[in-house]
């Protein structure tokens, strides 16, 4: 959307607004080119990041264009590269078109353009030039490598879907090859700035390409492309590729508000005027030497706010402000200063960005006046180094070029983040678990918390303690057993405000808890916690397969701590096992029957059976303690207690299941699949709490949950649930969730409630 200033600098440093489709100083050709055809980046605010947001009519993309340029920073050897790539990238494209009938090589060097605006390496402009070539052709990243080079052929591959391997979906091919991607960029930034780069052409010429493919592709915009540009900084090519999608997907809205943007300009011209005019008079009164630049929110920022906050258009009114750019960081508090002596500010909307910039590395000053007829008016101030950040992000430092030890803040942060992905990816084996987690961190409005040495940490707002331990490290977020905010102990749920010291208070015998996956608000918290719990089920696993092993051979009247370690390894093997302990998870996760396993391990002592099966006598009853952990699960269905008769189901991928052997759900079961079920027992002593479910009727007296609820617990037990259903004015039915050590304790409770008057009746679920 090409947008005037609101207002211009003052006349010692006018500007002149360039219409987007039109030639402009240092273009090598103003020659139109076809209404969808390739982009070429126009300039934008000072610093900025070099592309329109829409554009009718626009440049031809040339390699003349590109060439000149990038000549303005490379030097003639990486020129003379660069032309060899496009040589390679325009034959190998040979035939080949775009939806608008361009020859396809236009998009590639549009791309090219587009990075030579941010400065972008020889290499990255390669890789631009080439960044289709491994996917829509036949050209192999080997070929690409003996060409051009390793790192120029790790560009293109990290760019490249995955679209010659099978998935069992459309949705898991697009998460697998958006997962290449991120860690690709994980590993060089670059990657995602070619990317981004590709995005912004693709969606500036989406007219050409079929509707649903529209909606698709501004769908991932707005999704995973957009708030990446924002997480690394880009905040120009965010506004920019936000607009595009919101175009392309609400184009009735979009046009609406287009309007109405453009009849409020000139309802507001005088009050813009009036406050342009006050503080070019009171900039250079307090010795300042400024530039001041109108503002307008983007068309989806408004349509958001308006969706969100529920208001109409003439109630957003903050759609115009003032950006400020001076020389140093004195100057920006000097003009701030300066401003509030001119207007009122508005209070509570001050923040500082300065001393503690947003996570993606903006600093500013942003301040709200009220400006004359009572409108309010915000300010941005900044330095022209910030506002070089803010346009350009990380593109802005060349992170990819640094070492380590002399990042810029904004560049510590970015790698933090980028080793963040790396980590979850560790954790996370399924590809769409692991988009949905980067999901999570793309959307970052922070809050700023400090550790108790006083190291400042960004996390995402409604982040809780459970996050923060996490994000310092993967062991501390495991331990966590309690935590202090402010020397004040707090809840781990708690979520985290601005300025909150955190400490956490660590059990080096503690594990995750899956209730927390129900609160944490960060990707790297989420997939520790699941990693952690799939890690402890698995050493559960290893156990209780071992137990039912053990058990199974014992009824063959095999001993196995007496078989040589050689033995079990051939037994595994022969089951498809690559080795004991794998074999043992199995057996305890119900991917393997025990019975079964047995049997082949003991066909090495006796040969293979005469018979087409072997008599196996009845194993005995695998005795549960209650100490098995995520390995055995006590059924919902009907809530097995110690006392109670009981039967095991072994559930494939799921470990063992426990019911009541007079469970409807558990018969049924059996009867379609005896083979996966075995005699269990509880054991002399069963360690822990177990949870059951009671319904009590009651007379409907005042006070009677409170006395049902006092005499459960004085009877020990514990209240994990409780709904109430009123049949009648006289009587009502409460329903109970506890936990009890067994079944004769369950016992105690019904007896000491039966002595209740209020308590009519009282049966077990």
């Amino acid at each position: 959307m090409n947008i005037p200033p609101t207002a211009v600098t003052p006349p010692k440093r006018g500007r002149r607004r360039v219409a987007a489709g039109t030639a402009q100083p240092g273009d090598a050709t103003g020659k139109p080119r076809a209404a969808r055809g390739a982009a070429s980046p126009n300039a934008a605010a000072p610093g900025g990041s070099g592309f329109a947001a829409v554009a009718d009519e626009r440049q031809v993309a040339s390699l003349a264009t590109l060439t000149r340029q990038a000549g303005s920073y490379l030097s003639e050897d990486d020129l003379r590269r660069i032309r060899e790539a496009y040589r390679f990238s325009d034959e190998a494209h040979l035939g080949q078109f775009r939806s608008s009938g361009e020859p396809y090589i236009s998009h590639p060097i549009a791309v090219a353009e587009i990075l030579c605006n941010w400065k972008l390496d020889a290499d990255s402009l390669m890789a631009a030039l080439l960044h289709d070539v491994i996917e829509d052709t036949a050209v192999g990243k080997q070929v690409l490598v003996e060409r051009f080079g390793l790192h120029v052929a790790e560009l293109v591959d990290g760019l490249s879907k995955l679209e010659r391997v099978e998935f069992a979906s459309k949705e898991q091919q697009q998460a697998e090859s958006f997962r290449k991607m991120l860690l690709a960029m994980a590993r060089d930034v670059r990657v995602i700035l070619i990317k981004l780069a590709d995005r912004l052409h693709n969606m500036q010429t989406l007219d050409a390409v079929p509707p649903d493919k529209q909606l698709r592709i501004a769908h991932e915009t707005l999704d995973i492309y957009a708030p990446i540009a924002n997480r690394l900084g880009l905040h120009e090519l965010f506004r920019v590729l936000v607009d595009l999608s919101f175009r392309t997907l609400h184009p009735f809205r979009y046009r609406t508000l287009q309007k109405a943007v453009q009849a409020a300009r000139g309802n507001r011209r005088e009050v813009i005027g009036k406050i342009l005019e006050a503080v070019q008079k009171t900039l250079p009164e307090a010795g300042l030497s400024a530039e001041v630049f109108g503002r307008e929110k983007t068309l989806y920022a408004i349509y958001s706010k308006m969706r969100d906050k529920r208001l109409s258009f003439s109630q957003v009114l903050d759609i115009y402000g003032f950006r400020v750019l001076v020389d140093t960081v004195p100057q920006c508090y000097l003009a701030l200063g300066a401003l509030h002596a001119t207007y009122k500010p508005v209070p509570g909307r001050f923040k500082d960005y300065i001393a503690i910039p947003k996570i993606n590395g903006y600093q500013s000053l942003h301040t709200t006046l009220v400006g004359p007829f009572g409108t309010p008016v915000e300010f941005q101030i900044r330095t022209r180094e910030m506002q070089r950040v803010a346009q350009a992000g990380v593109a802005a430092h060349w992170l990819y070029k640094a070492e380590k030890e002399s990042f810029t803040d904004l560049q510590k942060r970015t790698h933090e983040w980028l080793q963040s992905l790396l980590d979850i990816q560790s954790q996370t084996g399924d590809s769409l678990e692991f988009i949905e987690h980067v999901k999570v961190d793309l959307f970052p409005d922070a809050v700023y918390v400090f550790t108790p040495r006083g190291q400042i940490r960004a996390m995402p707002r409604g982040a809780t303690i459970i996050d923060f331990a996490y994000s310092v490290h993967t062991d501390i977020g495991d331990q966590a057993v309690a935590a202090r905010v402010n020397q004040k102990p707090v809840p781990l749920r708690t979520e985290l405000q601005n300025g909150d010291v955190v400490e956490v208070v660590t059990d080096p015998r503690s594990k995750a808890n899956p209730n927390w996956l129900s609160f944490v608000r960060t990707g790297k918290a989420r997939a520790g916690i699941r990693q952690c719990l799939k890690t402890l089920k698995y050493k559960e696993s290893v156990e209780l397969g071992r137990r039912l092993l053990v058990q199974a051979l014992g009824t063959l009247r095999i001993d196995m701590d007496a078989l040589e370690t050689a033995a079990l390894d051939r037994g595994a093997r022969d089951a498809g096992a690559k080795g004991i302990e794998e074999l043992y998870a199995d057996i305890g996760l119900g991917k393997r029957l025990a019975p079964v396993i047995a049997r082949t391990i003991a066909l090495q002592f006796s040969g293979k059976p005469s018979g087409a099966t072997l008599i196996l006598p009845r194993p005995a009853p695998m005795t549960i303690n209650g100490t098995e952990g995520a390995a055995v699960t006590y059924s919902p269905c009907c809530h097995p207690l110690p006392g109670d008769e009981i039967i095991g189901h072994l559930r494939g991928g799921h470990g063992l299941f426990v019911h009541r052997a007079e469970c409807k759900v558990a018969r049924r079961q059996r009867a379609k699949d005896a083979e996966r079920w075995i005699d269990v027992d509880w054991g002399e002593e069963v360690a822990g709490q177990f949870r059951t479910e009671i319904e009590v009727q009651v007379r409907n007296d005042r006070g009677v949950l409170g006395k049902v609820a006092a005499e459960i617990s004085a009877s020990e037990a514990n209240i994990v649930h409780v709904a109430m259903d009123e049949e009648a004015t006289e009587s009502a039915t409460m329903r109970f969730a506890l936990e009890v050590r067994d079944r004769v304790h369950l016992a105690q409770v019904m007896r000491n409630l039966r002595h209740l008057s209020e308590v009519s009746r009282i049966t077990r679920n």
